[in-house]
């Protein structure tokens, strides 16, 4: 990979020329040098300098964007080669949607590295619109996600099947011993909601408009915990992915309820780039997913 434009990707990740120098083990002047020949390359000025800060400009952001997919090319191109020679092995970058990446992905990868101890995954978690922007970028090997996505850069295959129940306190005042619901109690909550992008916030959409809920009261938080003690302080109900609630409803803060005896189901979905060569770290990943559908066994 040009160095030029690894020093420059570094530069913009540190926003600073020194502490991007310590990590690539260079000089500042060595730094500053290969800044202006990357510039002077692409004939303009890429970033914005001052004594408090080094910031990408419109330029910039074009070229670190392009410069991190060819890194993910680079990798991937190492890693096909040392494949002809080797068993699996090398790193793998995973992306994963909350639900997934936090409740279920860790048993995966205790398996892959239980079975595979050579494959070093990292793991990036996000919403499933940012989880499906990273792949389509290269940055990420292979992305898992909830529900549903068009993306014409990516080829998205269900791979396993997810339930989703509505969750309210245990301590709720009117449900008792409930665990059947009615439309006219639901519409009578407030409903606790993850942000737009989420594969969860885009399941209680979907949920609304089939059972015609219209707009109901609603708290929107970014982060499946938050909204999990909030339900437990009794601030509202929500509806959650069976692998996000399962200790706390065998500890009994949450309790889980259905609509007309059913849970909402929604799959989860492999994400990848469509033409994408695969190492055969990613291939034992895939394999796993697909044998073992990517979940623990069921309580």
């Amino acid at each position: 990979m040009d160095q030029s434009l690894l020093v420059f990707m570094t530069v913009a990740e540190k926003m600073n020329f020194t502490r991007a120098a310590e990590a690539l083990h260079m000089t500042q002047p060595a730094v500053s040098q290969h800044i202006q020949s990357l510039e002077s390359a692409m004939g303009t000025k890429l970033l914005e300098r001052s004594n408090k800060y080094v910031r990408l400009n419109e330029a910039g952001e074009i070229v670190y964007r392009h410069g991190k997919e060819i890194a993910g090319l680079y990798a991937s191109m190492q890693s096909l080669v040392n494949d002809l020679m080797n068993e699996a092995s090398g790193t793998l970058a995973i992306g994963a949607s909350y639900t997934f990446g936090e409740y279920a992905l860790p048993h995966t990868i205790a398996y892959l590295q239980h079975h595979y101890p050579e494959i070093k995954p990292t793991i990036t978690i996000g919403n499933t619109k940012e989880i499906a922007e990273l792949v389509a970028g290269r940055q990420l090997d292979i992305g898992i996600i909830e529900g549903e996505l068009q993306h014409g850069r990516l080829h998205v295959e269900p791979f396993a099947k997810d339930r989703m129940y509505i969750v309210a306190s245990s301590a709720h005042p009117v449900l008792g011993g409930l665990e059947d619901v009615s439309i006219d109690f639901l519409r009578d909550q407030t409903w606790i909601v993850r942000e737009e992008g989420s594969g969860t916030r885009e399941a209680t959409e979907r949920m609304f408009s089939d059972i015609g809920l219209q707009s109901p009261a609603t708290m929107e938080f970014g982060s499946t915990q938050i909204i999990k003690e909030s339900v437990e302080a009794g601030l509202g109900i929500t509806l959650l992915s069976h692998w996000a609630v399962r200790k706390e409803i065998k500890l009994g803060t949450l309790n889980r309820l259905t609509l007309k005896g059913q849970p909402v189901e929604r799959e989860f979905s492999l994400v990848r780039i469509e033409d994408q060569l695969q190492t055969k770290a990613l291939q034992v990943f895939l394999e796993i997913l697909r044998a073992h559908r990517g979940l623990p066994e069921l309580d």
